[in-house]
């Protein structure tokens, strides 16, 4: 991350960083932002905090893979639709971050990576995304499975059913069946910590 900042730094800050985009009208925003009436806790912002790196990084994955112009067609539909749901999903859990007090981070603070030739063919492309999107899942089943609010789990589990169908398109775009196991796995807070890790620094 920029200015040195850690994961763990990143999980931790408050009031200091960027302001989130939010779409005014939103259906994202609008669920986020009741489920953000009542106080959260700290635990439950440390998820906010988490899935919003997630989502940025989420984002900044899509607009790579469109960049490289590999896709086209119905995958490329899919491909765009999928980095429209990912901004949506970011302003939900953002406001969740201002709503407490505690601006989200934002795509500058983040400096991402990835493998070697990770952009370099549709191959390549569909084993990272499936990778990523493995990773998203997990973290939004964990911290389903991990909240103190009631409040925010119908609207973590949503975005949770929107990544499986992002998951399904790379899964398919491998030549695999695109319907997986019965029960993803979810990941603990710390599990898709370091998981983000191998992306973001």
């Amino acid at each position: 991350m920029n200015g040195g900042l850690s994961r763990n730094q990143l999980l931790a800050r408050s009031a200091k960083g960027g302001a989130a985009l939010m779409i005014a009208g939103s259906v994202a925003g609008t669920f986020a932002r009741r489920a953000a009436a009542d106080p959260v806790s700290d635990s439950d912002l440390a998820y906010a905090r988490l899935l919003v790196a997630a989502e940025l990084l989420a984002a900044d994955f899509y607009g790579r893979v469109i960049a490289a112009k590999l896709f086209e067609g119905p995958a490329l539909t899919s491909l765009k639709r999928a980095l429209f749901n990912e901004h949506e999903h970011y302003d939900s859990v953002a406001t969740i971050l201002n709503d407490a007090g505690q601006p989200p981070a934002v795509a500058a603070d983040i400096d991402f990576s990835y493998p070697k030739g990770a952009f370099a063919s549709k191959a390549s492309v569909a084993s990272l995304g499936v990778t990523l999107e493995t990773v998203f899942l997990g973290a939004y089943l964990g911290a389903v499975g991990g909240l103190q609010s009631s409040a925010l789990e119908q609207p973590f589990a949503r975005i949770a059913a929107s990544e499986a169908q992002h998951l399904s398109v790379f899964t398919g775009l491998t030549g695999r069946d695109p319907v997986g196991i019965s029960f993803p796995e979810p990941l603990s807070i710390d599990e898709a910590s370091d998981a983000l890790d191998a992306y973001t620094s």
